[in-house]
């Protein structure tokens, strides 16, 4: 049977469709439509939780959490506060498998330390953006292709958030073929060791 993958917090739907390809069956989820064809949710994540999925990759909003708007944080505290809880809510969600995506900032302090941070440089993707996991039951991403940087490479991602934050908030190809190749074979073989263990 094939694994359900719920990503959270996704309207490119380039995770979702990574994984796709892969014959998983995966369905994105956002506020807003996804902007490729694929199964997709519109609507609030929390409303669909519960609907027995094997995993949830979840890129929650970082806009009140990331470090880069710290010299904010003490005015936003209400917002800052919710996006917090929102985070608290899908790592509690009742799915066997979750990785959680943020950008550095304050969930190191108030929730816990990220257990790993990666660069799409490390996929293949040849710029630096240090992107944060919080993993319930999954291993490590393990980089895939490691490539130099061009020195007009090294401030790509805050020329693109000042153009526009919601492209530079994509996951980039690499990191998604990545998770789609390691983590969808990881949690199809902890299925399987857990149904011969219970037959």
């Amino acid at each position: 049977m094939s694994r359900r993958i719920l990503i959270a917090c996704e309207f490119s739907g380039s995770v979702r469709d990574a994984f796709n390809e892969q014959g998983y069956d995966a369905t994105s989820c956002d506020l807003f439509d996804s902007v490729t064809q694929g199964p997709h949710y519109k609507g609030d994540v929390r409303n669909i939780l519960n609907d027995g999925w094997d995993m949830m990759i979840a890129h929650p909003p970082c806009k009140h959490l990331c470090i880069s708007g710290r010299a904010h944080w003490a005015k936003k505290q209400e917002l800052q506060q919710e996006a917090i809880d929102f985070v608290r809510e899908l790592m509690a969600a009742p799915i066997p498998h979750i990785a959680i995506e943020n950008s550095v900032g304050i969930l190191s302090t108030v929730i816990r330390k990220p257990d790993q941070i990666v660069h799409p440089y490390q996929f293949g993707d040849p710029y630096p953006k240090a992107t944060c996991w919080w993993l319930k039951n999954l291993p490590l991403l393990h980089p895939t292709e490691i490539v130099e940087i061009p020195p007009e490479n090294e401030k790509y991602i805050y020329r693109l958030i000042g153009k526009d934050s919601m492209v530079a908030s994509l996951t980039p190809k690499g990191m998604a073929s990545a998770m789609a190749d390691q983590w969808g074979a990881w949690t199809s073989v902890q299925r399987e060791l857990f149904e011969v263990r219970d037959a």
